[in-house]
């Protein structure tokens, strides 16, 4: 968000090709790419002008629901396949395309301070960035990291189910805190960039273990995007250590794919 940041400086630019960035840039781009393929799409750091319309980034949010002709025009700025990057920098084929990093960088972030301890020989730690962690060893009292997933409320806080990490990173994806309410219907801040829609299923929280805290980031918020069924079945094809909550009339419903079971306390 800040003007002069080399994110900002690409994304009011025109359309150009090889726009210098750092590495770092380049690198977490690129496996936001990667896993936009993989989730046909349900990834893509380019939907940042739809957030915006929904009122979940600088802009206030809207008094009245945005409508069709708003939707489709903002769409015309959207599509991962208009990013491309190269060995110097970053690449669009469009005019204001706008990436938006927010669901690969804090976890982006938590692999450089596990990376660092890593360099210095530390062997127990826990890094934290906004919530997504990244954990090895053991912690004071001599034991492996346990990290707790909230229950997906937004009126309290409270333990849904105790998790022992291991040597791994985890991120939990939810549309349970960051939602209004207009015109008697519930918006939440993770958009449908096929639809231009905030999401509106029944999935609320997806935790995803990996080894790389910036994948597990991404993952979660992709299958969050999915919704249940389509989510699971994903986790499943890759093999990905998920577990997943999901609304019903009786309350909360609780799946999670084999992989995960290691994991649970």
């Amino acid at each position: 968000y800040r003007p002069n940041s080399e994110l900002s400086r690409f994304n009011s630019s025109k359309a150009t090709q090889d726009f210098a960035v750092s590495a770092a840039t380049v690198k977490v781009v690129n496996e936001a790419i990667r896993l936009s393929k993989i989730t046909a799409g349900a990834l893509d750091v380019t939907v940042g002008p739809l957030v915006n319309l929904w009122g979940f980034g600088p802009d206030k949010r809207p008094e009245i629901i945005p409508t069709a002709a708003e939707l489709s025009q903002i769409k015309q700025r959207i599509g991962i396949e208009h990013l491309t990057t190269s060995t110097v920098g970053l690449s669009k084929d469009i005019d204001n395309l706008y990436v938006d990093l927010s669901t690969i960088a804090k976890g982006y972030g938590v692999d450089v301070i596990a990376d660092y301890f890593e360099e210095l020989g530390v062997d127990n730690y826990l890094a934290e960035v906004g919530g997504e962690l990244r954990a090895k060893g053991i912690n004071k009292n001599g034991i492996s990291w346990q990290v707790a997933v909230e229950k997906p409320t937004s009126n309290e806080q409270a333990i849904q189910q105790v998790i022992a990490v291991g040597d791994n990173a985890i991120a939990t994806s939810g549309d349970y805190r960051n939602y209004y309410r207009l015109d008697g219907q519930r918006f939440t801040h993770i958009i449908d960039p096929k639809t231009g829609l905030p999401i509106n299923h029944n999935l609320v929280s997806v935790t995803v273990v990996y080894p790389s805290s910036m994948t597990a980031d991404g993952l979660s918020t992709a299958i969050m995007v999915m919704g249940e069924k389509a989510g699971l079945a994903f986790a499943r094809e890759q093999k990905l250590p998920v577990y997943m909550i999901s609304k019903s009339d009786s309350g909360y419903n609780v799946v999670y794919t084999p992989e995960f079971e290691s994991f649970l306390k």
